[in-house]
């Protein structure tokens, strides 16, 4: 197997990465094992040095690294430079939030013992990462992997090596720095892995590997967890997602409306927290939709190179064409494309901004996940229909509610069957709130207090209180 590196703006070649040979593999697995086994008795101020110096690497590299995720997976260039701000972010911001979350608790203390809650380090991590947010999903899995005193194996998308490649001399010059100021900091258990995806199933296997955390597919979630299952092993799942965007009567209509369209076209469309389908009420229907169609028709597609461009190219082949099918299914099934809707005449990966109307129940747009730049449209009759509808997938991953009412938001927050739920606002990742869903879209958290425990050990310890020794 070959790691293949597409430019998705002109469909041309440019690189490939070799898969690791079952020798390398297996050398690579005793490495990181070997490593973590020293890591996980680093004191935390040593694993955030660590940390922090990758934070400053990433920001002295911030254009080479942005560039090449431009030219690997069509990220137009401002979003690009935006991930990789987000990951310094993350690196400034974890040791704090690990020093929170990791911190011994006492659950008990009853004069004649204390109970206390250690979070011990699981081990290594196989992290299979996807291709949309190269760096970021990579780096929001590993920082806290690595805080908490494990070890992590980035296997990276097939589609985006060199980004990985890039990601790998980062942490290496990192972890330099760091050993330069503490001599006694040990090699921190961080590679990249270029496993064959037929090889997936013995690395899960391997008794070397301690848990497992994937962001893809869910028909890709199904397998690992299987997998995982078989062997007893924690798995973290962070799928996909069919995210509402209820807008209800009262809702302020041009904000919404406004961030709408970035809802709809952050990364190009291509994120799971994405708002997919708006699920509009009847008594403000009109206005709203007229607002989504001219701010997705204003829209400037075009080489993402360039600072101006807000759409850029799908990443993949596969994944344009996949889009451009469950939109001409759509069609076929009764749906009506206001705007865009179809990719025919244009070169390179890209797809048009597209706004869907009157989808049928059984149109893919209704209840699949679309991962690319269309919104599908709905008119409810009121709320209670629109929570109904916003409930109707396999999907639960985030949900952006407007309103002005706080009693209605918070109906909706607990009648909405999904990990988040952002009011007037628009769903995103911060690294200190954690990030997850239910159903289809996934199991256990990232990020925040709860991300930072995933891969640890609640260790229970009582402590008995000895009597005083007489003088």
């Amino acid at each position: 197997m070959t790691f293949h590196a597409v430019n998705p703006a002109t469909g041309l070649a440019v690189h490939s990465v070799a898969a690791l040979a079952p020798r390398e593999r297996e050398a690579l697995l005793s490495q990181v094992h070997r490593e973590q086994q020293a890591w996980r008795h680093t004191r935390p101020l040593q694993r955030a040095r660590v940390v922090e110096a990758l934070g400053a690497v990433l920001q002295a590299h911030r254009e080479p690294l942005a560039t090449w995720l431009t030219l690997e997976m069509g990220k137009p260039i401002g979003a690009a430079r935006a991930e990789v701000d987000k990951c310094v972010a993350l690196c400034e911001q974890a040791p704090a939030l690990a020093a929170q979350a990791l911190a011994d608790e006492v659950l008990l203390d009853d004069g004649a013992s204390e109970v206390q809650l250690h979070h011990a380090p699981l081990g290594v991590i196989l992290a299979i990462m996807p291709w949309n947010f190269p760096y970021w999903q990579a780096l929001r899995c590993a920082v806290p992997t690595l805080l908490a005193g494990n070890g992590v194996l980035i296997k990276p998308a097939t589609s985006v090596p060199g980004g990985a490649m890039l990601l790998n001399q980062c942490f290496a010059e990192a972890r330099a720095v760091a050993q330069g100021a503490d001599r006694s900091i040990p090699d921190a258990p961080w590679h990249v892995a270029f496993f064959d995806v037929e090889a997936l199933d013995d690395v899960i296997a391997d008794e070397r590997i301690a848990a497992v955390t994937l962001t893809g597919s869910d028909r890709a979630g199904r397998h690992v967890a299987s997998v995982a299952g078989r062997h007893l092993k924690k798995v973290v799942l962070e799928l996909g997602g069919s995210d509402p965007f209820l807008v209800l009567p009262d809702a302020d209509i041009p904000r919404a409306a406004e961030q709408a369209v970035v809802a709809r076209t952050v990364n190009s469309g291509q994120s799971c927290i994405a708002a997919k389908r708006f699920i509009v009420c009847d008594a403000v229907y009109d206005d709203f939709l007229a607002r989504l169609v001219d701010g997705m028709r204003a829209l400037r597609m075009g080489d993402p190179h360039d600072a101006t461009t807000q759409i850029g190219p799908i990443a993949t082949q596969s994944v344009r064409d996949g889009l451009a099918a469950q939109v001409r299914d759509s069609i076929a099934a009764g749906a009506r494309a206001l705007v865009g809707g179809s990719s025919e005449g244009l070169s390179g990966f890209f797809y048009p901004p597209t706004v869907l109307v009157d989808i049928p129940d059984e149109a893919p747009a209704s209840r699949e996940e679309l991962f690319g730049p269309v919104a599908s449209v709905f008119r409810v009759p009121d709320v209670a229909a629109a929570i109904a509808k916003a409930n109707d997938t396999p999907f639960g991953l985030g949900a952006s509610v407007w309103t002005r009412d706080p009693a209605l938001a918070s109906h909706c927050i607990d009648a909405l069957d999904v990990g988040m739920v952002f009011v007037n606002e628009i769903v995103v990742s911060d690294p200190r709130v954690p990030f997850g869903g239910v159903k289809h879209s996934g199991m256990g958290r990232e990020l925040g207090v709860l991300g930072f425990r995933e891969f640890t050990n609640p260790k229970v310890v009582r402590r008995a209180r000895l009597p005083e020794s007489p003088q």
